[in-house]
């Protein structure tokens, strides 16, 4: 391990902040329930192999992963998560059928990264492997891994620019406790890993969501939006935008209702909170706009609806004309088009995109993904799929093609911790 020198006056600081914030914790609505287990880690299990999967996004990633393992001898594995909802996922999503009698798995809460409460931890599962699934980086937890021997992976390994360049700022410290591979979903996440590891082994691999990607020709059910929407209207869907970008939604809006009157734009911001005053410019801006909650019938014409209803999106993207996905107008990194793309639904982004880089710029040569330079060609490229609807068969298997050849990431990492796991064994050839 890399000395430092200012890494036990660290800790001591680190103790001291721990100390004054658990009493707030402690009073979290969230955390109370799972505090004492959280701050007192004696529960939990010696495991082989440990895995921390922080929260939903993650937990499905350790889900593929797990199903993906097929050990030649036993090995105990110990899962861990820092959510209700990752521990939801965990629990209904592995039951002991679906991967190899050889695992022996057991499911607990992360602990808090408090010296203490981490030293205690590391000491109770003592794991040959630890793996972190995208970026997990707490200083404590990493501390007493080396500490202990134990070998660090990073899978699935994402690193944003503005999150590397905070790491290279105490890129000596983080040195003093770096993982022992690295891999990472796409090339320039790999660069900015090894910026902060440089004597870290880093590597690519295929992102673990493309393994659980499926791709559908038709919608599972009715979705509460289409059931409103007259069938021989065009449905257009603005998905995931943000505050930063309303102003120039709102200009789109604008335009699809004058070039393409007869249809129905339906508006699902990213965030909840954002209903009341979004739907406040909106009127401000002229637009007669329909809550999605108020509507129980088919519409009789064109409208204009602001979705207020939560989880309703995915199965609303498969009777679309054309979706535009936010997060992309503004340098806000993007957000997940490749959901109505595996619909087969013409897809429009903006210029920013950066944190779905790992998809691949290759996706914008299936013809499913469009990227726009500005909202105004957003919005014209809306409205040539909406004026010109058809060849959705041509576009499903495009990226059909492109998907398959993008799995395997699951097989990766499973393979990698083996071989991890399988150099801690004794008599095993030094590294």
């Amino acid at each position: 391990m890399t000395k430092c020198a200012f890494i036990s006056k660290f800790f001591q600081f680190y103790n001291i902040l721990w100390d004054a914030a658990l009493p707030f914790l402690k009073r979290h609505p969230r955390l109370a329930p799972t505090f004492d287990r959280r701050i007192n880690p004696v529960h939990l299990q010696p495991a082989d192999i440990w895995i921390q999967a922080a929260s939903a996004g993650e937990a499905y990633l350790a889900v593929s992963v797990i199903k993906a393992l097929n050990p030649d001898r036993p090995v105990t594995m110990l899962l861990t998560t820092t959510t209700d909802q990752g521990m939801k996922i965990l629990t209904q999503e592995l039951p002991p059928e679906e991967f190899s009698p050889r695992i022996r798995l057991c499911v607990d809460i992360f602990p808090f990264d408090s010296p203490k409460a981490m030293n205690k931890a590391v000491q109770q599962v003592n794991p040959a492997v630890m793996v972190l699934l995208e970026t997990e980086l707490w200083p404590a937890h990493l501390y007493a891994l080396k500490r202990n021997r134990t070998n660090v992976l990073i899978i699935n390994g994402r690193l944003s620019p503005k999150s590397s360049r905070n790491y290279r700022l105490t890129k000596a410290f983080w040195q003093s406790f770096a993982p022992e591979c690295i891999l990472a979903v796409s090339a320039e996440d790999a660069q900015r890993f090894s910026q902060v590891f440089p004597h870290t082994r880093v590597e690519t691999m295929d992102n673990i969501k493309f393994d659980r990607m499926t791709v559908q020709e038709t919608a599972s059910k009715i979705s509460a939006l289409a059931a409103i929407v007259p069938r021989e209207l065009p449905l257009s869907i603005f998905a995931s935008f943000r505050r930063q970008e309303e102003n120039q939604i709102i200009d789109m809006v604008k335009t699809l209702s004058e070039k393409v009157p007869n249809q129905v734009i339906a508006l699902f911001p990213r965030h909840m909170h954002r209903i009341t005053p979004f739907l406040k410019k909106l009127n401000k801006n002229g637009l007669n706009v329909y809550q999605g909650s108020q509507l129980s019938s088919v519409l009789t014409g064109p409208a204009i609806i602001l979705w207020d209803r939560f989880g309703d999106l995915h199965q609303a993207y498969s009777h679309a004309g054309a979706v535009f996905v936010g997060g992309s107008l503004a340098p806000l990194g993007g957000q997940n088009f490749m959901e109505p793309a595996a619909l087969g639904i013409p897809t429009i982004t903006g210029p920013h995109w950066q944190d779905f880089a790992w998809v691949g710029k290759e996706i914008f040569r299936t013809g499913t993904v469009i990227r726009c330079k500005n909202w105004q060609h957003a919005a014209k490229t809306m409205c040539s799929h909406l004026v010109n609807s058809g060849g959705r068969k041509a576009r499903i298997d495009a990226v059909s093609r492109y998907i398959s050849q993008k799995q395997g990431g699951a097989q990766t990492a499973a393979d990698t911790i083996l071989a991890s796991w399988e150099t801690k064994q004794p008599g095993a050839p030094a590294g």
